[in-house]
């Protein structure tokens, strides 16, 4: 089994799978181990839906964009944010949930699914298989909504495609060091110089890798990030009762 800091150093992204069948035991572990990932105030409002059917991870994969691994790989799990679970535990003593209501649920509730997906990824690599995270289930949500049979007061925030690796990834280079770890407080300084560096060296991975079409991190975030990504998004959280007033 590989060390714990060699599997986070080594992260990439697989898109390229076999369709050999994940052992029961081993994706047990791997859900025990972010079933015991911590969450806020202990509100465990982390639910784990694993799609181990060829027709729904199909659906799944159209639903975010027409991604073939989601559908090649034999396991798919999306990582709901839940405050379904505590709105049953709150009526159980008589008490009326409003946390749902605000932003803070929102962005407590993503970090936490957040870790459990860290959790997930280093489990799954731990046990020799490959795996690629996956935001574009919020593409159409409330399609994925529908098909997952999600309760109000949930939403699916992220999801993860584990398997056999085919074809290995290449791992991609980083922005420097700098431009992440801020000592005392946040350093901007250099960060123009950085970033330009940063875009030769991308470009330089992708031509290493066969990739000529392959774009600089500017161009590329610039492709995602000059609109609003998923405009599907709000109206899918305020539909499964969630609020943004608060």
């Amino acid at each position: 089994m590989s060390s714990l800091i060699d599997i986070f150093t080594s992260h990439k992204s697989d898109r390229s799978f076999t369709d050999q069948p994940v052992d029961d035991a081993v994706l047990d572990r791997i859900i025990s181990a972010a079933y015991r990932a911590p969450t806020s105030v202990n509100s465990q409002q982390v639910s784990l839906v694993v799609s181990r059917d060829a027709a729904k991870r199909a659906q799944i994969s159209q639903i975010a964009g027409g991604q073939p691994w989601i559908a090649k790989a034999p396991v798919f799990i999306t990582l709901v944010l839940d405050m379904h679970k505590s709105q049953v535990a709150m009526a159980a003593v008589d008490r009326q949930q409003l946390a749902h209501q605000s932003i803070e649920s929102i962005v407590s509730g993503s970090t936490d699914v957040g870790i459990a997906l860290g959790t997930l990824m280093a489990a799954a690599r731990a046990e020799g298989l490959g795996i690629v995270p996956i935001g574009g289930i919020r593409r159409v949500p409330q399609e994925l909504i529908a098909l997952l049979d999600l309760p109000e007061h949930t939403f699916p925030v992220a999801g993860v495609v584990i398997g056999h690796v085919d074809q290995p990834a290449a791992q991609k280079p980083r922005l420097p060091l700098a431009t992440f770890r801020h000592d005392e407080r946040y350093q901007r300084a250099g960060l123009e110089q950085h970033i330009a560096d940063y875009n030769k060296e991308i470009l330089q991975h992708w031509k290493d890798t066969g990739r000529n079409d392959g774009e600089s991190w500017s161009e590329s975030v610039s492709g995602y990030y000059s609109k609003v990504y998923f405009p599907d998004v709000l109206p899918a959280l305020k539909k499964q009762g969630f609020g943004n007033d608060k």
